[in-house]
C-alpha cells in the first residue's frame, strides 16, 4: 500500500509541475571544518568557497556538522559567514553519527544539540540532512525520524544529485600531504568529469522516473577540493546550459514532497524512487553507486605512466 501511494504521488507530481529548463541548486555538507590542511587553512578554504559562489552569483546551503568546528567560536564564525553572505544554514547533526548504528533518541539529540548552536545564525532554516543519507534501517527508526522532523517542523533536505566528491577530496589530500607543491591537475580533470557524469546520469533518471527535468539538488562537501575548484564546477554547469537556482526554489519542486521507502542506505532521492518503482539496474547504474571508483582508478593509472 505504501508503494502504491508513492507511485500515485509521483505520477501526480509529474502531471502538475510545469516543465522547465534543467536547473541545479548547490548544497554543502559537513562544514565548516576548522582544522587547517595542505594548501589552505580553515579560513582560506571557507573564504575560497564563498568567493566562488559570490563570483557566480549563486546562493547555496551549508549543512553544519557542529563537531567539525562550529562548536567553537572560531568555527562558528566560519558558519556565520555563510549566513552573512545570504546562504541558508541547516543542520547536519553534532558529530555525524550513523542512524543505523545508534539509538533513535540519541540521533534526535544530535540534531537538537546542533540546533542549539546554529539556530541564532543569520540564514538559519529548520532544514535537516541525514548523515550518509541514511534514514533508518528499521521501520521504527524511519517512521520515528519522519514523525520527529514533522513535529519539530524540519524540512528533510533531500539530495537528488549525489556525488562522491569526498572520495576525490581524499585523494587530493593524500597527494598534497606527500608533496604540497604537487601537480594536481589530473585530479581536477577527474573531479569535473565525475560531477558532469553524475549530473547527466541523474538528469536522465529524473526524466525516466518523472517524465521531465526536476530541479536537481546537488550534494557536495565543505572541503579542499571545492575550495580549489568550486568555481570550475559552477562554470561547467553553466556551460552545459543548466540554470543555477536556489535550494529553496529547488525544494518547491513537488518531487521533494515524496517519501519513498529507502531500502538501500546512502542514496539520492532519485535512486530510492527507482528502487521503490522496481526500475532495476538501468544503464549507467554502476557509475552512480561506485563512490568514485572509476575516477580514482583513472588517476592511479595516470600516476603509473
Amino acid at each position: 500500500m505504501r508503494q502504491l501511494r508513492f507511485i500515485a504521488a509521483a505520477v501526480m507530481a509529474c502531471a502538475t509541475f510545469a516543465v522547465q529548463a534543467q536547473s541545479v541548486a548547490f548544497t554543502f555538507d559537513d562544514g565548516p571544518h576548522s582544522s587547517d590542511g595542505p594548501r589552505m587553512n580553515a579560513q582560506q578554504r571557507n573564504q575560497a568557497m564563498l568567493a566562488a559562489l559570490a563570483r557566480h552569483q549563486v546562493k547555496a546551503a551549508l549543512f553544519v556538522t557542529c563537531g567539525n568546528g562550529a562548536n567553537t567560536p572560531e568555527g562558528l564564525a566560519l558558519a556565520r559567514a555563510w549566513g552573512d553572505a545570504g546562504h541558508v544554514v541547516g543542520n547536519h547533526t553534532m558529530t555525524h553519527p550513523d542512524l543505523h548504528k545508534i539509538a533513535l533518541a540519541d540521533y534526535q539529540r544530535e540534531i537538537t544539540d546542533c540546533d542549539n548552536i546554529i539556530s541564532g545564525l543569520p540564514g538559519y532554516r529548520k532544514w535537516f540532512r541525514f548523515t550518509f543519507l541514511r534514514e533508518g534501517n528499521t521501520p521504527e527508526k524511519r517512521d520515528g525520524m519522519r514523525s520527529f522532523l514533522a513535529q519539530q517542523d524540519y524540512r528533510n533536505a533531500y539530495v537528488s544529485l549525489d556525488t562522491s566528491d569526498w572520495r576525490l577530496n581524499g585523494k587530493l589530500l593524500e597527494v598534497l600531504q606527500r608533496d604540497p607543491q604537487a601537480d594536481v591537475s589530473a585530479i581536477r580533470t577527474a573531479y569535473l568529469g565525475h560531477v558532469k557524469q553524475r549530473a547527466l546520469a541523474y538528469r536522465a533518471l529524473s526524466q525516466k522516473l518523472q517524465g521531465r527535468d526536476i530541479a536537481q539538488v546537488i550534494l557536495l562537501h565543505h572541503n579542499l577540493i571545492n575550495a580549489m575548484w568550486l568555481g570550475d564546477v559552477i562554470a561547467m554547469f553553466k556551460d552545459m546550459g543548466w540554470t543555477i537556482t536556489t535550494p529553496e526554489a529547488a525544494f518547491a519542486d513537488p518531487v521533494y514532497a515524496l517519501a519513498p521507502d529507502r531500502p538501500v542506505a546512502g542514496q539520492s532521492l532519485l535512486l530510492s524512487m527507482a528502487r521503490v518503482l522496481g526500475l532495476g539496474k538501468f544503464e549507467g547504474w554502476d557509475r552512480l553507486v561506485d563512490d568514485g571508483d572509476y575516477e580514482i582508478a583513472a588517476i592511479a593509472a595516470g600516476e603509473k605512466k
